[in-house]
Formats: C-alpha cells, sequence, structure tokens
C-alpha cells in the first residue's frame, strides 16, 4: 500500500469518526474507500470495523459530561449492544450479505422518520405513560437496541442513525443525552464485532491502523463540536446523513 493510499483512507478515517461522533454513518466514508482501494468486501468490511473502535471510543469520551446519571441505562442497553454486537458479527462471517443489506435502507429511512416525528411522538408517549411505567422504554425498546446492535455487527453503517431514531421516539430526555449514550453503545458493538473479527478472520492491519488513527482525532473533534448543537441542529444532521445513507446503500 502506498504513502498516498494510506493518507487517504486516514483522512476518510477522520471525516467517519467525526460523523459517528454526532449521528452514526461513519461507514459509509471508510468502506467505500477501501472498496476504491480493490480490498474485497467482507475484508473491508471487517478491517474498516476494527479500525473505527477507538473513533467510537474517543466519542464516547467526549460525551462523557452528557452521560452523568445515566448508568442504569448504559449498563441495561450495553448489555443489549453487547449480545447483538456479537450475533451480528458472526452472521456476516456466516451469511451472504445480499439479503441483509436489502433491507438497510428502509431501516434507515424508517428511522429518519421516527427522527422528525420525536417530539410529537415524545409529547404522545409522556401523556400516555402510566405511572410506574418503565421511564427506558420496556423490554420493547432493549430489544429495538439488540436489533440495532446486530445490524451495526454485521455492517454498521448508520446504527448510529437507526439508535436515535428508537431513542428519540421512545425515551422521554434530552436528545444530546441520548447521543451521549448512543456512542457508548455504538463502542460496544464495534469492539465485541472487532474481537470477533480479529480471533477468527483475515484483517488488513496497515488500513485498520490507518483508519484508527483517522478516526480517533475525527471522534474527539466530533464530540466537541456536536454536543454544542441544539436539538433541531442534531435533528437535522441525522436526518440529512439518514437520507443520504439510504440514497447510498441503495444506489450501489
Amino acid at each position: 500500500m502506498s504513502v498516498l493510499e494510506l493518507t487517504a483512507i486516514a483522512a476518510s478515517g477522520v471525516a467517519a469518526g467525526g460523523i459517528n461522533a454526532v449521528v452514526g454513518s461513519g461507514t459509509l466514508i471508510t468502506f467505500p474507500t477501501l472498496l476504491a482501494f480493490g480490498y474485497p468486501p467482507v475484508l473491508a468490511n471487517v478491517s474498516n470495523n476494527v479500525g473505527l473502535v477507538p473513533g467510537v471510543l474517543s466519542a464516547a469520551w467526549g460525551y462523557r459530561r452528557e452521560l452523568r446519571g445515566q448508568r442504569r441505562r448504559v449498563l441495561r442497553f450495553g448489555a443489549g449492544s453487547l449480545i447483538g454486537g456479537l450475533i451480528g458479527a458472526l452472521l456476516l462471517l456466516k451469511l451472504p450479505p445480499e439479503a441483509f443489506q436489502a433491507v438497510v435502507p428502509v431501516l434507515i429511512l424508517t428511522a429518519c422518520v421516527l427522527v422528525v416525528l420525536q417530539p410529537r411522538l415524545n409529547r404522545w408517549l409522556v401523556s400516555r405513560r402510566p405511572d410506574g411505567a418503565d421511564a427506558d422504554g420496556g423490554v420493547a425498546l432493549w430489544l429495538g437496541v439488540l436489533g440495532t446492535g446486530v445490524y451495526g455487527g454485521y455492517f454498521g453503517a448508520a446504527q448510529g442513525v437507526l439508535m436515535m431514531g428508537l431513542f428519540g421516539s421512545v425515551l422521554d430526555d434530552d436528545l444530546q443525552r441520548l447521543n451521549a449514550v448512543k456512542n457508548v453503545l455504538s463502542s460496544i458493538v464495534n469492539g465485541v464485532a472487532a474481537v470477533v473479527f480479529v480471533a477468527v478472520t483475515q484483517i488488513d492491519w496497515a488500513a485498520a491502523a490507518a483508519i484508527a488513527v483517522g478516526a480517533t482525532v475525527g471522534g474527539t473533534l466530533g464530540a466537541r463540536f456536536g454536543r454544542r448543537l441544539p436539538p433541531t441542529a442534531l435533528r437535522a444532521v441525522i436526518i440529512t446523513v439518514g437520507v443520504i445513507a439510504s440514497a447510498a446503500l441503495i444506489l450501489t
């Protein structure tokens, strides 16, 4: 691999790390970059996943202030993300990508609709939530987080969009606090999938290292910028990235 190729891959990692911190769709930058340089799809996917782990960890650290008071929520949903990420990684190694990727645009567009409707849905849910109801969405939301983890472990593009769509439609909380939880859960999904990939399949370590360096820088900068966005602006970013992600997947 030439120095120019490594530089381009690292630059894509910076952009992906920043986008992942704010909303989550960075794979749609790094994955096509690896494909453009001739990497086979599965090798590109697993190398990309491993490389993005430091970036999502740096983004989670950047949002640490917004995580205060959410330990119970993180532990609860973290278990679902851990299980889902493991299942998704194993599916990637066992199943052809065509079947699952076919439903990805539908999932992302559904998440965008949920984000658009979030304020109205929150008001509706709060007005009808019975006394003593689970403020963290109950079993249904936990299963949604599990399903998002499966998707994230399998492919990962825009898993943050899906997660924020779920959170925003069910949880009555500040969008930045939910984004902080999303970053932690994404790091769990990517982390457990990376462990599986490193243990049982081939990784292109040069590409993974270049993405890791770039994503760490991008994740740190993205967290610093993204945490200052007002809820309306953050919601607009989520919707924009989600629509672009869906279009990119449909056209590829």
